[in-house]
């Protein structure tokens, strides 16, 4: 089913639609993020890695709790952008060789991850709420808090440190 297909006709489908593209995109990232614990070299780093990968496999699982809600069939959909951006994390990491610039660009891929999270359950949040399911909602605000505070955490380790031993 394309983004635009004639298979999406309301505000419901296009909910559903998304709700499988965020699936896909968790599940890629729960792939992902294990090789990017073996890149990392900050130990503060390959923690927060770590720590994402648990709350990852729970988003996942609270993705399934909202198909459930929901009475959908928990399915994935394609989703290029997802694949995109972890193809140019992979490709960008391994043309890097110096450890402390390998994890400035660590971060700022798992920050393209997040930053993409972050707008789907956005989305995902004001559409559950406008189709009355507050109860689809308030499971997927669980995701988007957890996503938002690594996004913050990221963000706190590049500044802190990272960044700075990278432009040494």
């Amino acid at each position: 089913m394309g983004f635009f297909s004639k298979d999406i006709k309301t505000l419901d489908d296009l909910f559903i639609h998304t709700l499988r593209d965020i699936y896909y995109a968790e599940k890629q990232s729960e792939k992902s993020l294990p090789k990017m614990i073996d890149k990392a070299t900050d130990p503060q780093l390959k923690a927060g890695f770590e720590k994402h990968l648990t709350q990852t496999k729970g988003h996942i699982e609270r993705v399934e709790q909202v198909f459930e809600l929901h009475g959908v069939k928990a399915k994935t959909v394609n989703c290029p952008a997802i694949d995109g951006i972890l193809a140019e994390a992979d490709e960008v990491s391994g043309d890097v060789y110096d450890k402390e610039v390998l994890d400035a660009a660590l971060i700022a891929s798992a920050q393209a991850v997040e930053h993409y999270e972050i707008t789907r359950y956005g989305t995902l949040i004001a559409w559950a709420k406008q189709l009355g399911r507050s109860d689809c909602a308030n499971v997927l605000a669980k995701n988007l808090k957890e996503e938002e505070a690594t996004d913050r955490k990221l963000t706190e380790i590049a500044e802190s440190k990272i960044n700075l031993q990278a432009a040494e």
